[in-house]
């Protein structure tokens, strides 16, 4: 009987450290034991871990600044040549179906200059265009705010499952650890009592 505390005391770390890895997410809502309330770490800590993560995101991972001066930066070319596509059709298919007398008199040279008038013009608004919407985008957009709502937001069990769904192969590891442990420490028992002795 003596030489199972190895194996006793594994089976004892194994399930000590499985119960605190539940305990991380359980119980979900607080419950009463007389003189103290027990509730899962994460849900406990759930609006100040919504609080950390949106400011960590915020200042760190993603800045509207950063987007506002990718915006600025931003080759127009692509942004042009759907203007110019747009145009094309305008002047040569609704014109022409909506005011055909006007489209009489518009040839192809006529065409082309109405185009290049217009496609300059517009060349010109876009980058303050592109200034306006970013500003706006700027003043509007709060990613703080963002994250923290979408965690605070987060079901019990959603963010049980975010979370796991993360650190699995950490959770398994802190389980196996306490089991490894347990029969260590069972093993020097067991060296304690025999040749103790």
């Amino acid at each position: 009987m003596i030489y199972l505390l190895p194996f006793i005391g594994a089976i004892t770390g194994w399930v000590t450290n499985w119960v605190a890895v539940k305990m991380l997410f359980h119980p979900k809502e607080p419950k009463n034991f007389g003189l103290f309330k027990v509730q899962g770490v994460f849900p406990k800590r759930q609006k100040l871990m919504a609080e950390k993560l949106g400011h960590i995101v915020a200042a760190e991972l993603f800045s509207i600044d950063d987007v506002v001066e990718k915006m600025k930066s931003a080759d127009n070319t692509e942004v042009l040549g759907f203007v110019e596509s747009k145009i094309d059709n305008f002047i040569n298919v609704k014109l022409s179906g909506s005011m055909p007398m006007l489209a009489m008199f518009l040839n192809d040279d006529l065409k082309n200059k109405i185009k290049t008038t217009l496609m300059e013009e517009i060349a010109e608004v876009i980058p303050g265009v592109i200034d306006s919407y970013a500003n706006k985008l700027k003043n509007e957009v709060d990613v703080e705010a963002i994250v923290y709502e979408k965690v605070l937001n987060f079901s019990s069990d959603k963010l049980e499952e975010i979370l796991y769904s993360i650190m699995k192969k950490e959770f398994k590891f802190i389980e196996l650890l306490g089991g490894v442990l347990g029969f260590l420490i069972g093993i020097i028992q067991l060296c304690i009592v025999v040749f103790g002795a």
